[in-house]
């Protein structure tokens, strides 16, 4: 059992920058594949971007550029750093992990872009 703690959003001006965090708990951190969604109003869950056990990055073709995962295994965190904020970024971003067929998602953060 993996628990998923986000933090870090909120609401920022078009152009500006968040940083989300994602701490999870559990002995086996290093291993999971870990990953960040998101969610609009009205719209489904969409991948965000995906970082593999090794550090191996992949992103959404829409955050490409501005959007930067990344994980310190020592502090169990996972990390995404956005740039360049947009309106259309406005959503709950969710904190994923997975492991051997077992998926756990966190609470989820909200980050509002609105000037």
């Amino acid at each position: 059992q993996v628990q998923l703690v986000e933090s870090g959003g909120g609401l920022v001006q078009p152009g500006g920058s968040l940083r989300l965090s994602c701490a999870a708990n559990g002995p086996i951190f290093s291993l999971y594949h870990m990953g960040w969604y998101r969610q609009a109003p009205g719209k489904q869950r969409d991948m965000v971007a995906g970082i593999s056990n090794t550090g191996n990055t992949n992103y959404a073709e829409s955050v490409k550029g501005r959007f930067t995962a990344s994980r310190d295994n020592a502090k169990n965190t996972v990390y995404l750093q956005m740039s360049s904020l947009k309106p259309e970024d406005t959503a709950v971003y969710y904190c994923y992990a997975g492991l051997g067929g077992s998926d756990y998602w966190g609470q989820g953060t909200q980050v509002t872009v609105s000037s």
